[in-house]
């Protein structure tokens, strides 16, 4: 089982339609307007829309390069909540899945060119799109995946297209700019919290956060709602982050599905390096930077005691529970019936719980 069928396998057990709420769609095949849907059940919807060809068949190297990313599977949490946030607000939009299919190849595009940056010969388990095409076909497929993202969003109705526009295009841009700050830090010898934060909402938390408001924007919500929608999905995309670095440290290598450690080996700074750097002894930071010049494996296990020893495991719960805290927090302040957003808290609530 892939880790999207596993995410919204383990998701769905205790998060089903409530009782009494239908899922039927009306006569124009779109959600009807009082039902309420979890995450697994807005996923298949999007799913079922989303897998078909994107890219015409010719030049059959560029486009196929392209289909090839789009047919290794994923999570789909961006497009998805783009759903949610217009579900909270009254019927899903045809126009909403026009937008939730812009955003998702836009993840893609991202992806492909990630992969190309980070030299990464496997996604999801497969040979990266450039590692089977080629880097110079998986620049253009990755081009061209996002031109077609944009040819989604020009389906959408001229009442809202210039809001929907102006909110992609800044996302797509502060995307961009997390993903050169993460590159930066590669070579930074000391990074600040504050600045890895920054860099982590950048990269991906404004996505998540984006993605609801458009969908909100679509669902006609006012501008408080859509503020709120917004923060939230931002502060819940920074603790998803602190619970990865977390789990790739700390978690059960039988549930997680990897040996931990993967962020040590690649001395990527993470939450956990960044606050042990500022916790330990002078003793402890000669002996880290020792460790992180070893080569091999052998230095995982002694910098997760170093870890444990700092508290670094209790400040990374803690600091989870904070951003999390500010993410309901906003949550709760969005003007609609409780039942309207239980959706959604209860996908947060599944996302970090998780140990996947």
């Amino acid at each position: 089982m892939n880790e999207s069928n596993l995410i919204k396998e383990n998701y769905s057990k205790n998060n089903t339609a409530p009782a009494g709420v239908s899922t039927d769609l009306n006569a124009n095949g779109v959600h009807a307007k009082n039902s309420l849907h979890s995450f697994k059940e807005l996923s298949g919807f999007f799913e079922e829309r989303f897998k078909v060809r994107h890219f015409p068949l010719q030049p059959e190297q560029l486009y196929d390069a392209s289909q090839y990313l789009l047919a290794l599977g994923g999570k789909r949490i961006r497009p998805v909540m783009c759903l949610m946030g217009n579900e909270m607000f009254g019927e899903i939009k045809e126009d909403a899945y026009h937008v939730a299919t812009a955003i998702e190849l836009f993840h893609n595009f991202t992806l492909i060119h990630d992969d190309i940056m980070d030299n990464a010969p496997l996604r999801r388990g497969m040979p990266t799109v450039h590692t089977k095409y080629g880097e110079a076909t998986a620049l253009l497929s990755g081009d061209v995946m996002l031109v077609t993202g944009y040819e989604s969003i020009q389906r959408v109705d001229v009442g809202f297209l210039p809001r929907i526009l102006s909110l992609f295009n800044k996302t797509a841009k502060e995307v961009c700019e997390g993903q050169q700050l993460d590159m930066d830090f590669e070579k930074m010898p000391d990074v600040s919290f504050d600045d890895y934060v920054k860099m982590i909402t950048l990269k991906t938390s404004v996505a998540l956060a984006a993605s609801l408001q458009l969908g909100a924007i679509l669902g006609g919500a006012g501008l408080g709602n859509q503020h709120h929608l917004y923060e939230f999905g931002k502060n819940l995309g920074i603790a998803f982050q602190v619970q990865d670095d977390y789990l790739d440290a700390f978690g059960n290598p039988e549930i997680f599905g990897k040996k931990p450690g993967g962020d040590i080996m690649a001395n990527k700074k993470t939450f956990l390096l960044l606050q042990v750097m500022k916790m330990a002894t002078e003793a402890q930071r000669k002996e880290l930077s020792r460790l992180l010049s070893i080569g091999d494996e052998s230095k995982i296990q002694p910098i997760l005691d170093l870890y444990k020893s700092c508290n670094v495991d209790k400040w990374a719960k803690e600091l989870k529970q904070k951003y999390f805290s500010k993410a309901m927090y906003h949550l709760e302040e969005i003007a609609v019936l409780s039942a309207r957003k239980k959706p959604l808290e209860e996908l947060a609530r599944y996302l970090m719980d998780r140990d996947v």
